[in-house]
């Protein structure tokens, strides 16, 4: 049987990979440039990159369970993959609006009451670092999710 340990590097490997290929090569230009405008259009273009995001997760950990002969109970799997798609969303309708100062979204405010205010002023990349900063912590999460349960 293949540890908790070596299901969860494993996992984190291709959930990470998986993530900049889902992030980068696979998303849409519109739907980047849109899943952070208020209303309907963002939320839609918004929940089609996680859609996408999150099959490209999904191929990645199951080809790497397979490849791998990790034995990852399917069950655990989903709840990864679920845990990884909701939280790239929560982040992801910030996309272009970190540099509101006014009400914006519960990312940027959030990240304005950690402390980063100043930066995110300062810094047209720091909304982007933050934004994969949150995205790569969550999926370090959801390897330890995926890796909870084996066959």
């Amino acid at each position: 049987m293949t540890s908790k340990a070596v299901r969860a590097t494993a996992a984190y490997a291709a959930l990470n990979a998986a993530h900049e290929v889902g992030d980068y090569w696979i998303q849409q230009d519109s739907d980047s440039v849109a899943k952070g405008r208020h209303g309907a259009e963002g939320r839609a273009a918004c929940a089609r990159h996680v859609a996408t995001y999150t099959a490209t997760q999904t191929i990645a950990l199951a080809a790497a369970d397979r490849a791998l002969g990790l034995r990852l109970d399917w069950r655990w799997a989903a709840a990864a993959v679920t845990v990884s798609a909701v939280t790239h969303y929560i982040a992801d309708r910030s996309g272009g609006r970190w540099g509101e100062t006014g009400p914006s979204t519960r990312m940027v405010r959030f990240a304005r009451r950690a402390g980063h205010a100043n930066w995110l002023e300062r810094d047209p990349g720091a909304g982007p670092l933050m934004d994969q900063a949150w995205h790569k912590g969550w999926i370090a999460v959801a390897a330890v999710v995926a890796a909870g349960g084996g066959r």
